[in-house]
């Protein structure tokens, strides 16, 4: 997420949130081939870090997260707040790269040729900031859905109230300065360098554990 990041994704967008007071249960999944163990630092984010495992895989890189902290296992998402917890990765998104569960289709109303030609073009197309700057996405977008599922709606300012799948990821940035740092709108995110391995290693199903050496507010 960027800076207001993570849910003003406009419009072209707003067709892929449906509004609803529980979320679904998501289909049965195999075990994962692919883990992903990200610890934050409360105290110098800088140092906070995560590792991919699986399939011969030891990757370690740094990560940013929410610019107001993070929230326990469990919380609703919230603008610039990163959740703690475990979470199953339910779309892979990149200029090149389209995995989205089938549910997640059917919920956008939206064929899947459709999704895969515009979603994620659409939102490197978005200015968080409004300074002019786009691809806060960095190239990709692993979209996280919290195990066990999380009472809906998220809370998120002008889109409290409503659902959106894609309101938490693991994403690239347009500004690797960021990364490592408090400055996200909840999301964590990751150099282009390291989200590029992510994306090649990470599928539907894949479990990402976020855990912190702090305290988190509920």
């Amino acid at each position: 997420m960027g800076a207001s990041r993570t849910i003003a994704l406009t419009a072209a967008l707003l067709s892929l949130a449906g509004c609803q007071s529980e979320p679904s249960s998501p289909p049965e999944q195999a075990d994962p081939i692919s883990r992903v163990r990200i610890e934050l630092d409360v105290n110098a984010p800088a140092k906070s870090t995560g590792i991919l495992s699986g399939a011969g895989l030891n990757h370690a890189f740094h990560v940013g997260y929410g610019k107001y902290g993070i929230a326990c296992k469990g919380s609703r998402f919230e603008e610039g707040v990163t959740p703690l917890g475990t979470f199953r990765v339910n779309a892979v998104l990149s200029d090149d790269i389209f995995e989205m569960e089938p549910e997640l289709i059917e919920q956008s109303g939206r064929t899947r040729d459709n999704l895969k030609s515009t979603l994620f073009r659409n939102m490197s197309a978005i200015d968080f900031k409004g300074d002019g700057e786009t691809g806060e996405y960095g190239n990709g977008y692993i979209s996280l859905a919290p195990v066990p599922a999380t009472p809906q709606p998220f809370e998120f300012n002008e889109y409290a109230g409503q659902f959106r799948w894609y309101s938490f990821a693991i994403h690239g940035t347009n500004d690797e300065r960021r990364v490592g740092t408090k400055d996200t709108g909840g999301c964590l995110n990751v150099s282009d360098k390291d989200l590029k391995v992510l994306l090649e290693n990470l599928s539907i199903g894949d479990e990402v554990e976020i855990t912190a050496n702090g305290p988190c507010s509920s």
